[in-house]
């Protein structure tokens, strides 16, 4: 199977179910981004996470696929696609939590960066809020599974956590924001 169709050449794409649209639609920049938001992942992966941060963010990459399929879906498809649920945010949040405990208590808002992993954290996060704000944008439009956004929204408040847990890790200094 070639990897080319050449059916996009037009600047048209395929949604889930066969249906043709443009590329500059809103919809597709939402899965994009969200594809976009795991690649970083990927990228921070790639760079010493810590054991316990890489396996949460590989859960995270998986469950970021099945949002994009969500996306990729028009609501006229029935479909048995897998969705986000309840207790997939539920997990973020424990994740959060448990992860937060083990961190001196933020008392200013801190520079992202630090180790590679850290700032390829702080980077997706930055790319989840994007995402969320696009989804925020369609839900506006047509007819979005709320447990997207409320995802898109523990999960960039997880890879803020889990950035400052892995400079913890990585015995990396967190710098403040000088006001002045």
């Amino acid at each position: 199977m070639k990897i080319y169709t050449k059916t996009g050449d037009k600047g048209e794409t395929s949604l889930y179910g066969g249906k043709r649209v443009s590329k500059d639609i809103l919809r597709i920049e939402c899965y994009g981004t969200v594809d976009e938001l795991n690649s970083v992942i990927g990228l921070a992966r790639s760079n010493k996470c810590a054991k316990k941060i890489d396996n949460i963010l590989k859960i995270i990459q998986n469950e970021l696929f099945v949002i994009g399929a969500d996306l990729a879906t028009p609501n006229e498809v029935k479909s048995k696609t897998y969705k986000i649920a309840d207790e997939n945010i539920l997990q973020l949040e424990k994740f959060i939590d448990t992860l937060d405990s083990e961190l001196p208590q933020l008392q200013n808002f801190i520079l992202p960066g630090g180790s590679k992993c850290a700032a390829f954290i702080h980077f997706a996060r930055t790319v989840s809020r994007r995402a969320e704000r696009l989804v925020v944008s369609l839900s506006k439009q047509e007819k979005i599974d709320n447990q997207i956004i409320i995802y898109l929204n523990r999960l960039s408040d997880l890879l803020f956590v889990m950035a400052r847990f892995q400079n913890k890790h990585d015995k990396k200094t967190e710098y403040k924001w000088d006001k002045k």
